[in-house]
């Protein structure tokens, strides 16, 4: 197999902090502006206590769009995560 099929095959098999799919700071920054964060009030980073999340995770075919963002808890990021990585292994 060619090396750079082989990468694409391992990424495909990868999930978690195995594999890092790449997200729009454009996506994000749009976000930003249209959804102010909930710990502060303002359209702009950082925003303590809260990430950027993705509803429908990359990994498991969501699109990296504003449409596809929100707001989530640092603790309820944390247990998504566990459950996406699980939840969208193939």
């Amino acid at each position: 197999m060619r090396p750079a099929l082989a990468l694409l095959a391992a990424l495909m098999l990868c999930t978690g902090a195995e594999a890092r799919i790449h997200r729009s700071q454009v996506v994000r920054h749009a976000f930003v502006k249209e959804q102010a964060c909930p710990s502060t009030g303002r359209h702009r980073l950082p925003c303590p206590g809260w990430v950027i999340d993705h509803v429908i995770a990359l990994a498991c075919g969501g699109e990296d769009a504003v449409s596809n963002l929100q707001w989530q808890t640092t603790e309820d990021a944390k247990a998504k995560d566990k459950w996406e990585t699980k939840g969208c292994r193939k």
